[in-house]
């Protein structure tokens, strides 16, 4: 039997590689095929997953050295991690390769949902936010929006 083989790279995911390739570089951190692995297991989901969500996509991964990239990876910039209130946290890779977005946090179960809102809503919402910096006298660099609750399955256990 003939071994499938990997298609060809498309330039999205080129894109993203020399991105972190460049951000591991800048601290002196190698791109290895583990944290290679990791960044394609992450960019595949369409949702923030946490440390067993990643075993269970990539099971060729250690749990250890998942946890450990994924520390240097957040570090770097490449990923975000997200809390919920399942005592596991959530990880998407970083804005820099993501769409900007908000998330919809379930406090019982954890489960977290991308939200994205319209140009406008969000150019209110930094407008808004600006105001507020300024009236602070700070200097924001950007923002993210978790809204907390309870998602549907939860109310129903409620």
């Amino acid at each position: 039997m003939e071994k499938p083989t990997a298609s060809p790279p498309d330039e999205q995911s080129l894109d993203r590689h020399a991105f972190v390739l460049e951000r591991l570089s800048n601290d002196n951190h190698r791109y290895t095929t583990g944290r290679h692995r990791l960044v394609d297991a992450l960019a595949g989901s369409s949702k923030p997953l946490t440390l067993p969500d990643i075993v269970a996509i990539a099971p060729d991964l250690a749990a250890s050295s998942v946890y450990r990239n994924l520390e240097v990876l957040e570090q770097c910039g490449v990923v975000k991690r997200i809390t919920s209130g399942s005592g596991h946290a959530h990880f998407e890779l970083a804005e820099p390769l993501l769409s900007h977005h908000h998330h919809l946090v379930c406090v019982d179960c954890g489960e977290i949902e991308d939200v994205r809102l319209d140009d406008e809503v969000e150019e209110l919402l930094d407008q808004h936010l600006n105001m507020v910096a300024t009236d602070a006298s700070f200097k924001p660099l950007r923002h993210n929006l978790d809204l907390q609750g309870h998602c549907e399955k939860c109310q129903d256990l409620l």
